[in-house]
């Protein structure tokens, strides 16, 4: 009998999503009965606002809700999106530079589809979110890390990006804040960064689906808003899920210009065809609706963020640089490594964070998961009290 033909070596050389295997296995544990803290989802705990879970409701009884509509999204979504857009990040746009996507993890596929091509490298500042470098391949593209450490704040220079640059390089992936560190860009460092894209005609990759949740008076500058010229060469990829507490809606979008544009939808006509109509009616009422508590829900991640900073700084071995954005911590934990607790000496990160869950019981994701090994992501998207104890139970642990 002839052996069956290989499965796709593409896709087999895909890794699962790390922060979602972590998320998955302290599920696990907790349905096993076991206490387990995760800070591994990036996932606020609060409900979708009842105003946007009230426009689904409605959707539900117009019977033209259960049709095919546009694939790249419905008219009066991309209306709404192109009004964020100029609102939040500065750019001008037309309904029709918009693609509406399943969530914004369809858009950053779809963009690196659209403009990476066989061989193309494009520039990744690490650390970066889990899922860049896969998409990335997933295009024929070769992702080219430029790490910056805690001691910039995980914020590429200029002059770094110019180091990794070569005559392959087609984009630049630039995400601010930034998923997993919180880092922000200052609008000066972002226009640097703008400039010297521009210059170089490299196509900028920037996902902005953080940028409602900065804190400390801190401003997430859209790059293009930073340097307008760059709109040429620029795809913005957004959506509703962290703001809005919206995760499981699967709503998300890329602007940009009208060719990069069209090459979506077309991939996307092929790929999926439209978003459920009832989650484009609950993004709509998100984005159109009142923002009270939008506000509230930053205002308690911020609360979140200064707990977390100060008693994970408590810890020694340490390090905690004070995240902007997002809602996540990025401590540096080499400080960690290498010494014995509890008769276990733990040498990467990764062996840090399988220690932590299983003498501890919390869950949090290794620096591997991002870039180099030294570091643990946490996300204070969790309830307060369970965010305390956790915190405490790895002071004790590493006391």
């Amino acid at each position: 009998m002839t052996e069956r033909a290989p499965l796709s070596r593409k896709l087999s050389a895909i890794a699962e999503s790390a922060t979602l295997k972590v998320d998955a296995k302290a599920k696990s544990l907790q349905a096993a009965g076991r206490p387990v803290i995760s800070y591994a989802a990036g996932e606020p705990d609060f409900a979708t606002p009842q105003f946007i879970v009230d426009a689904a409701a409605e959707a539900l009884r117009d019977p033209a809700n259960f049709r095919y509509t546009p694939a790249v999204g419905l008219p009066v979504l991309r209306e709404a999106i192109a009004a964020k857009t100029l609102r939040d990040s500065g750019l001008e746009v037309s309904p029709a530079q918009v693609v509406v996507t399943n969530g914004g993890k369809q858009a950053v596929y779809q963009a690196f589809q659209t403009v990476v091509n066989p061989g193309d490298e494009v520039l990744l500042p690490a650390p970066y979110w889990t899922t860049y470098p896969e998409a990335i391949a997933l295009a024929d593209g070769s992702p080219v890390e430029v790490f910056a450490g805690a001691e910039q704040d995980y914020k590429v220079t200029v002059e770094q990006l110019e180091a990794a640059r070569t005559d392959k390089t087609t984009a630049l992936v630039f995400v601010s804040p930034s998923n997993p560190t919180g880092a922000v860009y200052t609008p000066e460092e972002t226009a640097a960064i703008g400039e010297w894209a521009l210059e170089h005609g490299i196509w900028v990759i920037t996902d902005e689906i953080y940028q409602n949740l900065v804190y400390d008076g801190a401003r997430a500058v859209s790059i293009v808003e930073a340097v307008p010229q760059l709109a040429g060469q620029t795809l913005l990829l957004n959506g509703v899920a962290k703001t809005y507490a919206m995760t499981g809606w699967r709503v998300g979008w890329m602007v940009g210009p009208a060719d990069a544009v069209k090459l979506a939808g077309n991939l996307q006509s092929h790929l999926s065809s439209n978003v459920n109509n009832i989650a484009q009616r609950a993004a709509l009422a998100a984005l159109t609706g009142p923002q009270d508590e939008v506000e509230q829900m930053r205002q308690a991640f911020d609360r979140r963020r200064r707990l977390i900073v100060e008693e994970l700084s408590k810890i020694d071995g340490v390090t905690v640089p004070n995240p902007l954005g997002a809602f996540y911590v990025y401590p540096d934990v080499t400080g960690l490594l290498g010494r014995t607790w509890d008769g276990v000496t733990p040498t990467t990160s990764l062996e840090l964070a399988d220690f932590i869950l299983e003498r501890a019981e919390v869950a949090v994701v290794p620096g591997e998961a991002f870039g180099p090994s030294g570091y643990l992501r946490l996300s204070y998207a969790l309830g307060d009290e369970q965010l305390l104890e956790g915190v405490q139970r790895l002071q004790s642990l590493f006391a």
